[in-house]
């Protein structure tokens, strides 16, 4: 019984796998977090070790080397392996990977590791193979990217992360923070995981996903057949706006219109105008001192419940909760 009582008290074993162009905040991450997973007793629940290919050092994108202690022999046997977001390399721009690395990361899957990414992390995972059929997440600004490098896998950029069992994937820099303490979660409970988010100075969970951050500017008009009608109801966000009235301002036929508008924007006009009504209400709510009714007017939502329902359909938050996260001082 002793023996089976001081096994249960090893701590997991992690091991963070650097490659040459790590982004610093993804690697100093998981120590940081796990770090500080603690029971009640204070004894630490996780032991996070780094290594590279060949225990070489690797350059990190903050301006220093790494210089690790360990190999990819520590991938033998950890318990999880993690590995952190990169800003270049084969992983990046052709979506291959050292063979070697390869060969450790799904030696380590295949034995029953737990394998977690940071951000463009993803794209190492799925060049080893470990997210063909899968759905998957990674920085929004580099989705683009992984879908044309990796089709196979079923990327949803608006999330925080996802937990695919035993692979896990997370969005852009802080949303590995969010990983880890969902992981933390969901081996020792609540308890300890909001413990280490006191320690973090983070919030132990975030509300909504990835998508409320993603930059969507306003598209500025052209000379396109379209573009003054966008820009007449670009003006006329808060009064009703048709098909046919925009049709009209560009001297079409709703048909023509509808075909030329589709071309232009790669939207109906209906989706378009929600676009604009939604982000300008995130405009209102992020500048202004309006109560959310008259957010919801201005935009042309007409009321409280309409913007709401929209701002959690498209983002994943209501109108409260995105103020309070991009309101300026």
């Amino acid at each position: 019984m002793r023996n089976n009582r001081a096994m249960a008290m090893l701590p997991h074993r992690i091991a963070v796998l650097a490659l040459d162009g790590v982004v610093g905040l993804d690697l100093g991450t998981p120590s940081q977090v796990f770090g500080t997973a603690r029971d009640a007793d204070g004894v630490r629940r996780y032991a996070v070790e780094v290594c590279t290919a060949g225990r070489r050092p690797v350059r990190s994108t903050a301006g220093y080397q790494v210089l690790p202690e360990h190999g990819l022999e520590l991938l033998e046997t950890a318990d999880t392996v993690v590995v952190p977001g990169i800003h270049e390399g084969p992983a990046m721009t052709d979506g291959t990977i050292d063979p070697e690395v390869r060969a450790a990361l799904r030696g380590a899957y295949e034995r029953g590791a737990r394998i977690m990414s940071i951000c463009t992390g993803a794209f190492v995972l799925a060049a080893a193979g470990l997210l063909d059929g899968r759905r998957a997440t990674t920085h929004w600004a580099y989705a683009d990217r992984f879908r044309r490098l990796h089709p196979s896998v079923e990327l949803d950029p608006d999330v925080l992360f996802i937990d695919g069992g035993r692979v896990l994937t997370s969005a852009g820099v802080a949303a590995g923070i969010d990983l880890c303490l969902h992981v933390i979660r969901t081996d020792h409970g609540s308890e300890v995981a909001n413990r280490a988010a006191r320690r973090c100075v983070v919030p132990p969970w975030r509300e909504g996903g990835q998508a409320q951050y993603i930059e969507r500017p306003v598209p500025k008009a052209t000379d396109t057949s379209t573009a003054a009608a966008r820009e007449w109801a670009r003006q006329r966000l808060h009064e009703p706006v048709s098909l046919r009235d925009m049709a009209e301002r560009s001297r079409m036929s709703v048909r023509t219109f509808t075909r030329r508008f589709r071309s232009e924007t790669g939207l109906s006009p209906a989706q378009w105008l929600l676009q604009q009504r939604t982000d300008h209400a995130r405009l209102l709510l992020e500048t202004t001192d309006l109560s959310i009714d008259q957010v919801a007017r201005r935009s042309g939502f007409g009321t409280t419940a309409a913007l709401r329902q929209q701002l959690h359909q498209r983002l994943g938050v209501p109108p409260s909760t995105y103020r309070r996260t991009f309101r300026h001082p």
